[in-house]
């Protein structure tokens, strides 16, 4: 029993429950941030008035911009009818949530979140933990990269057993797209993470930042393999410009249609939790994890305490930034076509992701795996791309038919005008500028 005490194994509980409860906590913020954020590029102005009193008046208020909301809509979803619609399959349609939220919320073990921390023989109620390299994460093992991306692509069968669960058409549906994505884009997504790994020689997560803070960061050494990475994330998560799952203009609410209460929140914690464990580990693999260059205390060799609190703050950051990032793409980019998402992701991603790995094994057998050579690989890349993109077959299943008098198809020495003519329409400041408004 003394032998199985160690430090590492006290570490690793003590990480488990925090980071959880971090990840749980961080998802009702984070839906905060994509109100903001989306307001903000849309120019409103979001929440801005429900502070931590939840309306009631004889309570003091203790909140401002609206931070308040995220606590109100979860407190909603508690109060509101959890209702299930007849002829569902009862068994499965309230486990579907859970097998979509554990994996999600179960990815971040392996996170090195806080480096390596020297510690010294712990003695607590009477028993004695042994000491030594301890690695702040929640379990310290040796396939980690491989753990996660095998969590990871368990997130499918929630909402494909939600979708069949529903007995509704729109849901089912939902369900299909998402697992049609999501096979699609495990493809690539492998790739460009074989193609970091042959770069590093490892699956240690401690050993990648390791080799990041000697060789740079993994974002400059291969920035269309991180490109890659992002992209299959945003596919992986259901987010926007892959959130076919869940299209409103085609299918109501998608997987999630029959669901209300607390068996709908699940799914959009599932979301935002993968979106957190996704973006950490993005962070890890091509943001150099915990490291910052020259910053004393965020260097691998350094295994005090106190750099192991800051090097925790630095990936979380790092982690709410990529996330941040994710929110601005949603709001930026329209929502493609479910036949494009699946062109894109055959006839592009998974082509340009096996060249990566082509070039990238090269690269490593010729020893050139510096930051200049690399640079240069990936430059070639993207004009070998960019040459074979008119040699493509044509994509034409969708082609607008023709309509004769159209704008798009005029008549003959037909000049069409799809702009404004009026003077006061294109003028910018009508009232205050030179044109008369009578």
């Amino acid at each position: 029993m003394e032998g199985l005490l160690t430090v590492q194994l006290l570490v690793n509980v003590i990480v488990c429950i925090l980071v959880i409860h971090v990840i749980l906590g961080a998802a009702g913020i984070f839906i905060y941030f994509e109100r903001k954020i989306s307001a903000y590029m849309q120019d409103r102005v979001g929440p801005n008035r429900t502070g931590f009193n939840l309306g009631q008046e004889w309570l003091p208020k203790f909140g401002f911009w609206g931070l308040g909301q995220s606590l109100a809509d979860g407190i909603k979803f508690f109060v509101k009818e959890d209702f299930t619609p007849a002829n569902v399959d009862k068994v499965l349609f309230s486990l579907a949530p859970l097998v979509g939220v554990i994996p999600a919320l179960i990815g971040f073990v392996v996170i090195p979140w806080g480096g390596v921390w020297d510690a010294p023989d712990w003695n607590i109620l009477g028993l004695h933990f042994a000491g030594g390299p301890v690695t702040i994460a929640g379990a310290n093992i040796n396939i980690g990269v491989v753990y996660l991306l095998a969590v990871a692509s368990l997130g499918v069968y929630g909402v494909t057993l939600g979708g069949w669960a529903s007995n509704n058409k729109f849901s089912f549906l939902g369900g299909l797209r998402c697992t049609a994505q999501m096979i699609s884009y495990e493809i690539p997504l492998g790739l460009a993470l074989l193609s970091a790994l042959l770069l590093c020689g490892t699956v240690v997560p401690n050993e990648i930042i390791q080799h990041q803070s000697e060789h740079g960061w993994l974002l400059l050494l291969q920035p269309l393999a991180g490109a890659i990475f992002f992209i299959c994330a945003l596919a992986e998560a259901n987010r926007a410009p892959f959130d076919n799952a869940e299209c409103e203009q085609e299918l109501v609410g998608g997987f999630h249609t029959e669901y209300s209460s607390m068996r709908y929140a699940l799914f959009p914690l599932a979301e935002y939790s993968h979106m957190t464990t996704s973006s950490a580990f993005f962070a890890l693999l091509f943001l150099g994890g915990y490291h910052l260059p020259g910053v004393p205390g965020l260097q691998p060799e350094h295994t005090g305490l106190l750099a192991a609190l800051l090097k925790f703050g630095v990936f979380f950051t790092k982690t709410v930034l990529v996330v941040c990032f994710m929110m601005v793409v949603r709001w930026t980019i329209p929502r493609m076509r479910f036949d494009q998402v699946m062109m894109v992701g055959w006839q592009s991603i998974i082509p340009v992701a096996l060249m990566t790995v082509v070039v990238t094994s090269i690269m490593v057998y010729l020893g050139k795996t510096t930051i200049g050579p690399m640079l240069i690989a990936n430059a070639i890349m993207v004009v070998l791309m960019l040459m074979a993109m008119p040699l493509m077959p044509k994509y034409t299943a969708n082609k607008r038919v023709p309509l004769y008098g159209s704008r798009f198809s005029p008549m003959p020495d037909e000049m069409v005008l799809t702009g404004p003519t009026s003077r006061l329409a294109i003028e910018d400041r009508p009232v205050q500028g030179t044109v008369a408004t009578h």
